[in-house]
Order: C-alpha cells, then structure tokens, then sequence
C-alpha cells in the first residue's frame, strides 16, 4: 500500500514536471518574436565585442540578424496558435497537479509546494524578462 503511494506521488509530482516544463517551453518559443527578441541587444553586443567588428562590420553583422529573427518569426507565425493551446493545455495540467498534489501532502508541505511553486514561477519569469537571480545569471 504505502508502495503504490509512493508510485502515484511520484508520478503526480512527473506529471507536474512535465507540465511545467512543457508550458515554459512553449512560453520561451512564443515570446522570441516579442520586444524584438529577448536578449538581442546585450548578446549581439557580446558577439561584436568578441568578434572585435568594426562599424561597417556591426551594421551588416545587424542587418543579417535582424532578417534572420523576422525570417524565425514568419516561420512560427503558423504554428503561433497551436503553442498558445499547447500552453495552456500545459497551464491546467500543472495546475491540476499541483491541486492533487496538495491533497496527499499535510498543510506545512503544501505550503512549502506553494511556496516552491512561486519561486519557480519568479525565476522563469526574470529569465523571460532576461534578468537573473539570486541562483546566477539566466540561462540561455
């Protein structure tokens, strides 16, 4: 009994997983085509620098990428808003989770779940908005 307790935790806690980890995807591939994709400036200026390109190098290495990120985004265009369903196909089925989950645990755990919830939820964000956090710089 306290084995299949255990399997069903842990698939639970795989399903939440999953679910998060599939609606962050979707939000990242979704987002790129926003603000004129995310990080573009500070990673363009760290290529140039390293590259060490002169100014007519800068423009045409500028004009190249800026024709490569509006070429990604007409390819995504079509797949747009199958990603938004994608996503917020992921959204409920973390949601869901997390609901379950809550219904094993005892009131102190599932506050610590709630609270492990909206950390990961503020770290995901601050890497969306290309910032870091306490735990380093984004990941890229």
């Amino acid at each position: 009994m306290q084995r299949s307790k255990s399997y069903a935790l842990m698939f639970l806690l795989g399903a939440f997983l999953a679910g998060g980890a599939l609606g962050f995807t979707a939000d990242r591939v979704m987002s790129r085509g926003k603000h004129g994709g995310r990080g573009e400036g500070p990673s363009r200026d760290r290529m140039a620098k390293e590259l060490g390109l002169t100014p007519a190098q800068r423009a045409q290495f500028n004009s190249i990428m800026t024709r490569r990120r509006e070429q990604m985004s007409a390819l995504w265009a079509p797949l747009r808003p199958q990603m938004d369903s994608v996503k917020k196909l992921g959204d409920a089925l973390g949601d869901s989770t997390h609901e379950q989950l809550k219904r094993v645990l005892t009131p102190e755990q599932a506050k610590k779940l709630d609270d492990m919830r909206e950390r990961g939820r503020r770290r995901a964000e601050a890497r969306r908005r290309g910032e870091g956090d306490k735990n380093g710089p984004p990941k890229r």
